[in-house]
Parts: structure tokens; sequence; C-alpha cells
């Protein structure tokens, strides 16, 4: 049986929050959804029964390959969709995640492998973030926060951490986009905000923004 958008949205949030050792809290996972615990409770229940989770009462949920599968390729559906509207329908890249959180819950697979096709199998979406590929297997990136990084160095912008669009907004009408060298001139001691050097222009960006740019050295 197909997942339902609920179960969707619960795995989409399982693949975003599981640490390292394949863990996540219920605390964690209301948080970010905003719901209150026992509904989370209730969920991760019906989860341990499909073999998603193992769920132990007061204890962190350990994710199982099968969960972690099964919430790669909601997020797959996600990323083949944003990069679609920007590559085949000349969306901004800041108004593409509305529409693919609807379109995420379409339950035909060949629709999507249709979408993969026709884009050419794209392995990154258009903020930068790797597409699972049909086994829900996804690229290992090794990326820094543009906050990491020092003066004088010169870094590839590769990925955001935030798709809100008015932060996607903020970053092209600085012309900040993805691919682009960006060049590191100054740290500001006092605020920690950074001057940096794009296409032969000079940008002063704060703290809240260089936290949520990705970068490759």
């Amino acid at each position: 049986m197909k997942a339902t958008l609920t179960e969707e949205n619960y795995l989409k949030a399982l693949f975003h929050l599981v640490d390292s050792e394949s863990k996540v809290t219920i605390n964690e996972l209301s948080k970010f959804l905003s719901v209150k615990m026992p509904s989370v409770n209730n969920m991760m229940k019906k989860f341990a029964d499909k073999n998603w989770v193992i769920y132990e009462t007061y204890k962190p949920l350990i994710v199982t390959e099968k969960g972690r599968r099964e919430a790669a390729l909601v997020v797959r559906k996600h990323r083949l969709t944003e990069m679609f509207l920007v590559k085949k329908m000349n969306f901004g890249w800041e108004n593409v995640h509305e529409i693919a959180e609807q379109l995420e819950h379409v339950h035909s697979t060949l629709f999507f492998d249709k979408m993969d096709e026709i884009l050419d199998h794209p392995k990154f979406d258009p903020h930068g973030e790797p597409i699972p590929d049909k086994d829900g297997n996804i690229i290992a990136q090794d990326l820094q926060k543009l906050s990491s990084c020092d003066p004088g160095e010169t870094v590839i912008f590769a990925s955001v951490t935030l798709s809100d669009d008015s932060f996607l907004n903020y970053l092209t009408e600085r012309n900040l986009l993805l691919n682009k060298k960006i060049k590191i001139l100054k740290i500001e001691s006092f605020d920690k905000s950074v001057t940096v050097e794009v296409d032969g222009k000079q940008e002063i960006l704060s703290r809240k923004a260089t936290d949520k740019i990705l970068v490759k050295r």
C-alpha cells in the first residue's frame, strides 16, 4: 500500500532529521512538523509496523534501511519536480518549493521516472541538494558553510540549507547563484558579517546568510 500524504510528510522529516547513526527523537519530529507529541508517537508506531523505524518508548527512533529508502524516494519526487519546474518551465529557484510540496505526493513512479529521463537524470536539484536515484541512493557531499571559510579563500557556491523564497531572492539580487566562485575578502570581528567578491563585485553578507550558504573548497 502506498504511503498517505501525511505519512510522506513524516518520511521526509525523518530524511532531514536523522543523524549519522540513523537515529531521531520524537521531540525533534514534533518540533520539525509542528505536530503534538502524542500524534507523532501514534504515527511512529504505524511506521514500526511497516518496518520503517524501530520504535521503543522513551528511546530515539532508529530509521531502518527500508524506512531510509522510502524517505529518500519522497525527497526524490520533490527535488525532481523542483528541477523540472526550473529547467523546463522557467520558474525561478525561489518559486518552486511550494509547488513541489504539492506534486511530491503523486504516487506514479512512471511519472517521476519520465521526468528524470526528460531532465537527463540530474544529480542535484536547483538548490544544489542531491537527488536520490530510483533506489533511494544519494550522493554524499563534502561541503562547508561559507561562515566557516577564511579571508583569502576562493570557494564554489554549491548549495543552500534553506529554500525559503525570501532567502533565495536575497541571493539572486546579489548575483549569488549556484556554481559561482566566491572570494572571501574580509570577516568583521564584531558581527561576523563577510565581505565577498562575486564576478568582480563586492557584497557584504550577514552571518545569518553565510550560515545557510554551503560551498566547496
